[in-house]
């Protein structure tokens, strides 16, 4: 009978660098991957008999247990053939796949990554959720960042809470420019700061390129203000989608 259980050890593997544990004496052949820091596992390989999953006969088949983002679409998933219900779990949040050859292994790949995001920590999570946009802010009594960008397409910068590499930032020059002046790419991370500055505290920096420049009667706080209902710019924030289209205009 076709199995998918030895290719899912090596996907796991080679992605991941998770090893197969096998931790019930009882079951020896019940694997589990698990997550290095939170030691949470993130799929369960079982083998059952088929009624089990209201299906016909004794026959034992292997299944995979995998965790959903949204559990909203268990649902719908589990009208489709080798898709049912979590085996021997009662969330929600959880399905379980054939490994048979019903589901292409292809498809049961994809419900496995979408399992290690959903079981990840928190630090886990924010290395690896998508690239963010963010709005970040100068203030041009303590550094002159015209100059540092008429100089060179690269420097680094303050780097804020959140922010990773590939992400974007959208560089707001406070008082008397008061503005949005650069769309910036964010090209490296937790660079250590080994310097003194008395006007502001941080220990790490981050590499910004310059991307795009905009007129500095543009984006100005009173536009900021007054059509996107930002009164404020004192340190990394999320951009209103409305304002990010124009941005990218």
């Amino acid at each position: 009978m076709l199995s998918f259980r030895d290719d899912i050890y090596q996907y796991v593997n080679e992605k991941y660098q998770s090893d197969i544990e096998f931790p019930w004496f009882q079951y020896p052949s019940y694997a589990v991957a698990r997550h290095e820091d939170n030691r949470k596992w993130y799929i369960l390989i079982m083998e059952i008999p088929r009624s089990k999953l209201g299906l016909e006969g004794e026959e034992r088949v292997e299944i995979l247990n995998v965790k959903l983002l949204n559990p909203l679409e268990r649902d719908s998933l589990i009208e489709n053939n080798g898709f049912f219900p979590g085996y021997h779990i009662s969330s929600r949040n959880w399905m379980t796949i054939l490994l048979d050859g019903t589901v292409p292994f292809s498809d049961i790949c994809t419900f496995i990554d979408e399992s290690y995001i959903a079981t990840a920590s928190k630090e886990t999570k924010e290395r690896l959720r998508p690239p963010k946009d963010w709005l970040i802010p100068a203030n041009p009594a303590y550094y002159d960042v015209e100059q540092a960008f008429r100089e060179n397409k690269v420097i680094s910068w303050k780097q804020g809470r959140g922010i990773k590499t590939g992400d974007t930032v959208y560089m707001y020059v406070g008082a008397p420019v008061s503005a949005i002046l650069y769309q910036c790419l964010v090209k490296k991370t937790e660079i250590p700061y080994l310097g003194h500055n008395e006007n502001v505290n941080f220990h790490y920096l981050m590499e910004i390129e310059r991307k795009k420049q905009y007129p500095h009667n543009k984006f100005t706080f009173e536009v900021l203000k007054n059509e996107y209902g930002i009164r404020a710019v004192r340190g990394p924030r999320g951009i209103p989608e409305k304002l990010k289209m124009e941005l990218e205009k």
